[in-house]
């Protein structure tokens, strides 16, 4: 009977438990309000300058203010104003529609705690280019403050992005004429001189010219003139045998009492490309003395000369003659210093000496002057 007992408690416990789990399984949890949609607001707003255009930048958000992925995108407001800051985006400047603006597809699920998550790599950016109005250059000493606002379908948004500003100083064409040329001392740069423009307080402007390596995308500043210095560089620092590509612009330096100097560049002139090509000798060697040595030994002829400065200086070529003779080259190798012995020579002739120097690409100079010495 207490067998029994036991087994009827056993079976009644069991049924209460079962019961418990399905009634709690049917309670339905907190209930979540629905989603506004509203994509998050753009944080990352970037703007640079360059003459007459403003080129914006940013990184499109991929989930909405509620955190949630992004399901469809509305069109983004591109705002600019004259003012410091703007609250609202009141007249837009322009629109970028959405299906410029792909997002990114949802990964695969990953469980974790429950929640779907997005790849960390996914991020989409987006691009307008202002073409700005004559209007924006009235304070020359201003700025131009940019932002964009995302909205969802609806055409609501969550709020502006971070503001970003540029100069409002105007800026000169670039100059023409723009040419070069390849000379011993260097790749010559030359343009026509830009008119002096009407005087602003705050304002001056400077000559600006670029170089690049063919192919590459590092540009390297070869120089800058004010306005009214003679319109010409010359570039020294540079690689023999290589191309380039040359260009040039006008910069607008903006002063302010108190306030560090803000520049603006105006658009380039067309890329010039100049092949560096080496054709040009080092400079003739001078001050050449000879000298006899020889009594009681094997005679000899010591040649000295004042060194070549040339960075790209190789060595030196000694020639020499006899008396109605032609110029012949003595050593086999350059001679790497300003200085040679001839070994060769015979009691009771006269010689006459001269050298030439050479750079590393071959380029050989004239001859110096002649030095000349008797062998008793």
């Amino acid at each position: 009977m207490l067998l029994l007992m036991k087994r009827q408690l056993a079976k009644l416990f069991f049924g209460l438990t079962i019961t418990t789990i399905l009634v709690a399984c049917g309670t339905p949890g907190i209930p979540l309000p629905p989603s506004l949609e509203l994509p998050k607001p753009v944080s990352d707003l970037r703007a640079v300058r360059k003459g007459g255009k403003v080129y914006l930048a940013w990184t499109v958000p991929t989930e909405t203010t509620d955190r949630r992925p992004i399901r469809r995108l509305g069109p983004t407001n591109v705002c600019r104003s004259l003012n410091k800051q703007m609250s609202t985006c009141e007249t837009p400047i322009g629109e970028v529609p959405p299906e410029t603006l792909p997002i990114a597809p949802v990964a695969k699920h990953q469980h974790s705690k429950g929640k779907k998550k997005r790849p960390a790599e996914a991020k989409i950016t987006a691009s307008y280019v202002d073409n700005l109005p004559s209007a924006v250059f009235a304070n020359p000493t201003g700025e131009i403050t940019y932002a964009v606002e995302l909205l969802n379908e609806d055409r609501r948004s969550a709020g502006l992005s971070n503001q970003v500003q540029v100069p409002a100083g105007p800026t000169l064409p670039p100059p023409a004429d723009f040419k070069a040329s390849v000379t011993a001392d260097g790749i010559v740069l030359k343009w026509e001189a830009v008119p002096e423009p009407r005087s602003v307080p705050g304002l001056q402007y400077r000559y600006r010219v670029y170089r690049r390596e063919e192919g590459g995308t590092v540009d390297t500043l070869v120089g800058e003139l004010p306005l009214n210095a003679s319109p010409e560089l010359i570039d020294r620092i540079f690689e023999w045998e290589k191309t380039y590509e040359y260009r040039a612009n006008m910069v607008t330096a903006i002063t302010q009492p108190d306030k560090p100097e803000i520049e603006v560049e105006g658009d380039d002139t067309p890329p010039l490309k100049v092949f560096a090509h080496d054709v040009f000798p080092p400079a003739v060697p001078t001050g050449l003395q000879a000298v006899f040595s020889g009594e009681g030994q094997q005679p000899f002829i010591d040649l000295i000369w004042a060194p070549d400065t040339d960075a790209d200086l190789a060595g030196y070529n000694v020639y020499r003659r006899e008396e109605n003779g032609q110029p012949v080259k003595i050593n086999a190798e350059l001679v790497k210093t300003p200085a040679y012995r001839d070994s060769k020579v015979q009691s009771g002739k006269k010689y006459f000496y001269s050298v030439s120097a050479v750079d590393v690409r071959g380029n050989e100079s004239a001859r110096s002057e002649e030095a000349s010495e008797s062998v008793p």
